[in-house]
């Protein structure tokens, strides 16, 4: 989350010339020009010592201040814009090597990087900066560019933190290649020396997120709100997607809080869609002086859609939306009554049905009967049902917010933004919902899509 960090005090270390540091992430913010974002890994003595990695103008980058010279800073041509998918990073010094481009080394999904738009490589057998210096910090989660007063936070999701002090590795010690698939993927880290401050966050307790698990005990401090979450790099649960629609959307805590400052709709896709398949969310509603529709959208369209105006996701081709003030229905701008209205508080469900053709919605776990109301707390796919307007297409879900409104998404985590839902319903087959879910429909994840897609 935006405001979370985790914190270690470091020892006197086993090398100032050599570590790994490895990372599985998923961004769920996108930068934009000229700006910071994602910050995942800082080391910290004071304003003119220090070493960090983060994203510049979507670029991954590593920068290093010693004795107040920017001795290092390496970053990539390589924009990281995917908010659908986990990224697997590497980054790898050794300051003894004899060739500068071998001191420092990223590794992405498995894969050395090459091209780079900045390369200031440390000088040989330069002692970094911050790292291993007896009581100074490492953080995760957040950096500092030398006030100590701003901080730049990761906004998603982390997973498997190592820090490896005193060797240079490649990924394949964190990491390796599906033998079926051909996707890179964890694997537990074997074999591997840690060395004095090596830490290994795997992030399994909900109750002791700083645990460390590379047998070394460096537990780390836990700072802020931070969540456990079931959206890992071998289950991919959707967000909001950033690149969809950048204009006024603000979207925060980790690509599940939409809102709108902007008088004009706006509206946002979910990360991932699917052609078939039953498939459900929630969301949960603060008008704030506002408006709100939630809906689902034809993906073929949606890009196309003039979504930088005054469109919302009912307007478009192929669009679908249920509005917050009178409950009426919205089909490719075609508003008709529905349903009851909602209001702030009130968790809309959404129930995809793309084997049918049809989408469903519900307040508070009672499902709309259609007619100008709300029916029974058991799903009826007879009662409700609204038809999609396109066939053999692929529908995600979508949120439309105006004017201050927020609403904040659940796609199966168990998580509306920040905050946690207060109690599970039934049939999430493992993934968390405030209500239950109709028999036969799903969380829209990876491994959903592959069983029941």
């Amino acid at each position: 989350m935006a405001n979370s960090y985790l914190s270690f005090t470091q020892a006197a270390g086993t090398s100032r010339r050599k570590f790994t540091y490895s990372v599985w992430m998923k961004r769920s913010t996108i930068d934009t020009t000229g700006s910071y974002n994602s910050g995942f890994f800082n080391c910290w003595s004071d304003a003119n010592n220090r070493l960090a990695s983060y994203f510049y103008d979507n670029k991954l980058f590593l920068y290093g201040l010693s004795g107040g010279s920017a001795n290092i800073a390496v970053r990539t041509n390589r924009l990281f814009r995917d908010t659908s998918a986990w990224y697997h990073i590497v980054i790898a010094v050794d300051t003894t090597q004899g060739t500068a481009s071998d001191r420092i080394k990223f590794y992405v999904n498995g894969v050395q990087e090459t091209s780079f738009d900045q390369t200031t490589y440390p000088a040989q057998d330069h002692d970094l900066p911050s790292v291993g210096v007896n009581a100074k910090a490492i953080e995760v989660g957040r950096v500092n560019f030398g006030d100590q007063s701003t901080y730049y936070y990761m906004d998603g999701n982390l997973s498997h933190v190592a820090f490896v002090d005193g060797t240079a590795l490649t990924p394949t010690s964190f990491g390796e290649t599906d033998s079926t698939s051909g996707i890179w993927k964890f694997k537990s880290p074997s074999g591997v020396t840690w060395g004095t401050n090596g830490f290994h966050l795997k992030f399994e307790n909900s109750g002791a997120m700083g645990t460390d698990s590379s047998g070394n005990t460096n537990t780390f401090t836990v700072n802020g709100s931070l969540k456990q979450s079931i959206d890992t790099p071998s289950n991919v649960y959707p967000t909001l997607n950033p690149a969809f629609n950048l204009s006024d959307i603000q979207l925060t805590e980790a690509g599940m809080r939409t809102k709108n400052t902007n008088s004009n709709w706006k509206y946002i896709n979910s990360t991932l869609a699917a052609p078939s398949g039953k498939w459900y969310c929630e969301h949960k509603i603060n008008i704030n002086g506002g408006a709100v529709l939630v809906g689902v959208t034809d993906m073929q369209y949606a890009t196309s859609q003039d979504k930088n105006s005054y469109t919302h996701c009912g307007a478009g081709t192929g669009g679908v939306g249920f509005y917050h003030a009178d409950g009426n229905k919205y089909i490719q701008a075609s508003a008709t009554s529905f349903a009851g209205s909602y209001t702030t508080g009130d968790i809309i469900g959404c129930a995809l049905d793309m084997d049918n053709n049809k989408v469903y919605f519900s307040k508070n776990g009672t499902w709309a009967n259609g007619s100008g109301g709300y029916g029974s707390s058991t799903f009826d796919a007879a009662v409700g049902a609204i038809t999609l307007p396109t066939t053999d297409a692929t529908y995600g879900f979508a949120v439309s917010v105006v004017s201050n409104s927020v609403v904040q998404s659940n796609f199966g985590t168990g998580q509306f933004g920040e905050t946690t839902i207060s109690s599970a319903g039934s049939n999430g087959n493992g993934s968390l919902f405030e209500y239950d879910v109709p028999s036969g429909f799903y969380a829209l994840n990876t491994k959903n899509i592959n069983t029941y897609g």
